[in-house]
C-alpha cells in the first residue's frame, strides 16, 4: 500500500505540497439530482417560488460555493479558478433538476472539489428557496463526471 500523502511523518494531517507539480489545464464536471413534487417544480420553472427565481439564485450559489471550497474543505487548496458554468437539465416527468457543474483552471492542482461543491451548494440552495412550498425534497447521487489534466490523467464516470 502506498504512503498516505495527507499524513506527515508523525501521523498528523497536513496539506500536500503541489509546488513541484506543473501546471496545466485542468476541469472537472460534477452533477446531481433534486426531485421536487409536480406543485414545486411548476413554481420553479415559472419563476412564481415565494423566494424569487430558485434556478438564478442557486446558479450564483453554485458559482460562489466552488470559489470558497478550500475555506470549507480542509486540506483542499485555493487555486484560481479560470471558469464555473452551472447548467440544468429540467426534467418535468421525473419532476427533477438535474444539475451539472463545470470548474476550469490552470494550476498545479484539480478542480473536482470545487465542481462537487458547486453541485451540492445549488442543490442545497434549491432546498432553501422551495422548503416553505415542500419539505420532502430529494437531493441525490452528488458525484464526479468528468475530469481532464494533471498527473492522474482523464476520467469520464460511467453512464
Amino acid at each position: 500500500m502506498s504512503k498516505l500523502t495527507h499524513f506527515n511523518n508523525d501521523g498528523r494531517a497536513r496539506m500536500v505540497d503541489v509546488s513541484c507539480k506543473q501546471i496545466t489545464t485542468r476541469e472537472a464536471t460534477a452533477g446531481c439530482s433534486v426531485f421536487v413534487n409536480a406543485e414545486t417544480f411548476a413554481l420553479i420553472v415559472h419563476g412564481k417560488m415565494k423566494k424569487g427565481d430558485v434556478l438564478a439564485v442557486a446558479q450564483v450559489a453554485g458559482i460562489m460555493a466552488a470559489k470558497k471550497t478550500p475555506d470549507i474543505i480542509p486540506m483542499c487548496h485555493p487555486i484560481l479558478i479560470s471558469g464555473v458554468d452551472i447548467s440544468y437539465d429540467l426534467n418535468e416527468n421525473k419532476n427533477s433538476i438535474d444539475i451539472t457543474a463545470t470548474v476550469r483552471c490552470k494550476g498545479e492542482t484539480g478542480v473536482e472539489m470545487e465542481a462537487l461543491t458547486a453541485v451540492s451548494a445549488v442543490a442545497l440552495t434549491i432546498y432553501d428557496m422551495c422548503k416553505a412550498a415542500q419539505k420532502d425534497i430529494e437531493i441525490t447521487n452528488i458525484r464526479l463526471l468528468k475530469k481532464t489534466g494533471g498527473k492522474s490523467g482523464d476520467y469520464t464516470a460511467n453512464p
